[in-house]
């Protein structure tokens, strides 16, 4: 038996933490503070960059305008991600800022492989490099750091909603910082007759930037392809699952990335003689336990088992009620108690059916004759290996 309590959110939707309308909300707006300050820094190393003989900053606000596009796909990705389940999207939308991970990731990679290139080329071709002036360096100063503030602003965020998303797009604005970084040291470099200092730490920061690209595209990828949570995330799920009064055992626990929250499937097993509503509230019991103590978990579906399904022998091709009390009737045509039988309760276990039967105390001519009737029932369906055994009870 499998629960997911109706009325509960979209697997995708927020489970913890602010709501999803103001998740939404603060990503736009630290989104848009970093696009209003790209735009700014991109315009003014330029411009500065061309009157200040500069190629590396000219460069340098090229990567600042191109940190725009990137902007863009973070909106669009807050805005198509935060979308409630629907019939399309069952599960939610939350891996649409999975995908905008993995871009933001190949740009990081793509834009230290830029600076790599115009690097090197510089380094084996010093005639192309100018002499750049002071305001330069101060251009690039300043850029380093207003993205530096972007990144810690972003990076907070980041943490708040555990947005992956939000933590690609805080390393591609320090990305940008880690650039001025290279243009301050180029310049200075320059400006003491060192020129080369530029494209050696021209290289050593792309190198960084690469391995920040490849581990977000990484880990961006591995959730696209369902990845399970980490070793020991999974642990304290199991620890808190058994931790549910009325669980006896778990097994086929498996769990996966869905944007900023995880989703987990579990079988568990309980005493098989409980009555199905009571399965049911301990399977409730366990999901609600999970999204309340387990932070990154959104959703959670349960699966009861009267027993361990790994190991016993398969119940599937035993026939349902209708089938098993027409078989019973004819078993039990020469037993006068049957006619007057009050409740049919079938135990599917182990490969075989457990009958249990609700008789009414009148049926019985004195005390001992429970044990009879219950012999002259079992030895009715003696013949049927279907059937396990046939138990008693009176009211």
């Amino acid at each position: 038996m499998a629960t997911n309590a109706s009325g509960a959110r979209p697997p995708g939707s927020a489970a913890v933490g602010p709501p999803g309308a103001e998740r939404v909300r603060d990503i736009y707006r630290v989104t848009l503070v970093g696009s209003a300050i790209d735009l700014a820094l991109g315009i003014a190393k330029i411009g500065f960059g061309i009157t200040a003989h500069s190629q590396a900053l000219v460069a340098d606000g090229v990567h600042s305008l191109s940190d725009l596009a990137t902007d863009v796909l973070v909106l669009y990705a807050a805005k198509h991600g935060s979308r409630e389940a629907d019939e399309e999207h069952p599960y939610g939308h939350g891996r649409f800022e999975t995908l905008a991970t993995v871009g933001l990731g190949v740009a990081l990679i793509a834009t230290a492989i830029g600076i790599s290139f115009d690097a090197a080329r510089r380094l084996f071709r010093p005639e192309l490099l100018l002499s750049p002036g002071i305001w330069a360096l101060v251009i690039a100063a300043l850029s380093i750091v207003l993205k530096e503030a972007i990144y810690h602003y972003t990076m907070r965020a980041a943490r708040r909603y555990r947005s992956n998303m939000l933590r690609a797009n805080a390393w591609h604005s320090r990305s940008d910082a880690l650039s001025s970084v290279i243009v301050v040291v180029g310049v200075a470099g320059t400006m003491a007759g060192l020129s080369y200092l530029d494209s050696i730490a021209a290289i050593g920061v792309a190198l960084m930037i690469a391995k920040i690209g490849w581990d977000l595209g990484w880990q961006g990828a591995r959730e696209l392809v369902d990845t399970g949570l980490d070793s020991e995330r999974v642990h304290a799920i199991r620890r808190t699952i058994t931790g549910v009064h009325g669980v006896q055992a778990l097994h086929m626990l498996r769990s996966r990335h869905m944007g900023s929250h995880a989703l987990v499937d579990v079988h568990i097993q309980v005493d098989p003689t409980l009555s199905v509503s009571e399965g049911h509230q301990i399977s409730e019991s366990v999901r609600s336990r999970l999204i309340d103590e387990i932070e990154e978990v959104g959703d959670v579906m349960v699966h009861i088992d009267p027993e361990d399904d790994e190991t016993a022998l398969a119940t599937q091709g035993l026939p349902l009620r209708d089938a098993v009390w027409a078989r019973l009737q004819r078993y039990f045509d020469g037993i006068d108690a049957a006619k007057h039988i009050d409740k049919l309760t079938l135990h599917y276990l182990d490969g075989k059916i457990r009958v249990e039967l609700l008789l009414p105390l009148e049926v019985l001519p004195d005390a001992s004759g429970a044990r009879e009737l219950r012999k002259r029932f079992n030895l009715a369906v003696k013949q049927d290996q279907q059937i396990a055994s046939v138990e008693l009870r009176f009211h």
